[in-house]
């Protein structure tokens, strides 16, 4: 598969590149990308939630009324879940959401992404090019000229760049991150794939692995 390299007016360069048929051109396995969207969005819930029990609320431990002749049912603890203020019943207490998935099923997951965009032809290759300092008018200008400005976007660099970085970090639809932090929700996630040129031979290595 070869797609034209474009600069960041949108115009083409007269260059080409070939993408890798083991990356972007599998035929995409949707239960491998099922499970490693759901460890992403599983690992990133913090499961701090609390709420106090009837041994954790405070108040008096004494019986509050007699057993018997109340004319109502009978209680032993202010504390009872079902008074007002009382301790809550079975609820949410700190844990560990994360879940595994094993690194050849994130790898499949991630090809079949990325397959997936390709056969979309929601993948565009963008020459390499460096801001001298954060511009996110710039930055809206390239996604404007690459008909991206009202869709999500995901801009792929083959090493970290600061300046880039924070001229998208305002937007709210366009994300930037390197080629070996891309995940399946990521890539899912985005309408489209921005691939800078540099990154494409290290990012089929990784995934060739």
């Amino acid at each position: 598969m070869e797609l034209k390299v474009l600069n960041i007016k949108g115009k083409e360069t007269g260059r080409k590149v070939k993408l890798s048929a083991d990356v972007f051109g599998i035929e995409p396995n949707d239960h491998a990308i099922y499970l490693d969207v759901k460890s992403h969005l599983a690992n990133k819930r913090q499961g701090t939630h609390k709420s106090k029990e009837r041994a954790e609320v405070k108040g008096s431990t004494r019986k509050i009324k007699k057993q018997k002749g109340t004319g109502t049912a009978r209680a032993g603890s202010i504390k009872n879940p079902l008074f007002k203020g009382g301790g809550r019943v079975f609820g949410p207490t700190p844990r560990d959401y994360s879940q595994k998935v094993n690194k050849k099923v994130k790898r499949l997951a991630r090809k079949s992404a990325l397959s997936l965009k390709a056969k979309q032809k929601s993948i565009f290759i963008l020459e390499d090019f460096q801001l001298d300092k954060p511009q996110t008018q710039i930055y809206t200008k390239m996604l404007s000229a690459l008909g991206l400005a009202d869709k999500k976007s995901l801009l792929v660099l083959g090493e970290l760049n600061k300046n880039v970085y924070l001229s998208s970090r305002n937007l709210k639809n366009s994300n930037v991150v390197i080629s070996s932090e891309l995940n399946t929700y990521g890539i899912s996630n985005a309408n489209s794939l921005i691939i800078s040129e540099s990154s494409i031979t290290g990012l089929e290595s990784l995934l060739n692995r």
